[in-house]
């Protein structure tokens, strides 16, 4: 599964691509300061998507991933806590939150879906969503692109040197 990991999110479109962005002001907002959090609690492959021209029920979605269900959490709760603190926003629903592999945020004017990294290689959201304008976002969060296979590289090589092999 991990191979699927860097065909997927290593995918990035050209630069030259460009659409109309139609998310509102307050949209942006969001999704700015919570790529902010999930880069901050060291999310995967933070990227938005404005889908405002294909959905009337939000603006932009925001996808992040991490390795484990306890990063997912953390991220999670960063997120929640930082858009209530600096925005007054909280969610109008929260999903996914027993088993943390994939929790869902919604904001109405934005959704924030967190995965666990095998989710996010299962369920591609990304590909869903490919012909929607791409948000830019803060340093911090494009800096997070192709972390997932960097982590996927690490498990791989850490698992090559075990003694026993396969062990865990």
């Amino acid at each position: 599964m991990r191979p699927a990991v860097r065909e997927t999110l290593e995918v990035n479109r050209p630069s030259t691509e460009s659409h109309a962005v139609t998310a509102t002001d307050r949209s942006i907002e969001l999704v700015h300061t919570a790529a902010q959090a999930a880069a901050d609690k060291l999310a995967h492959d933070i990227v938005a998507y404005d889908v405002s021209d294909v959905l009337s029920i939000t603006d932009a979605f925001l996808l992040a991933s991490a390795p484990n269900d306890r990063q997912v959490k953390s991220i999670v709760d960063e997120i929640e806590e930082r858009l209530g603190k600096e925005l007054g926003a909280k969610p109008v629903r929260r999903e996914g939150d027993r088993e943390a592999r994939w929790v869902l945020l919604d904001y109405v004017d934005i959704v924030v879906h967190v995965q666990h990294s095998e989710e996010r290689v299962f369920y591609a959201l990304e590909r869903l969503w490919k012909d929607c304008p791409e948000l830019d976002l803060p340093e911090d969060a494009k800096a997070t692109r192709g972390k997932a296979a960097e982590h996927a590289k690490l498990q791989e090589a850490e698992e090559a040197t075990e003694p026993g092999g396969e062990w865990r």
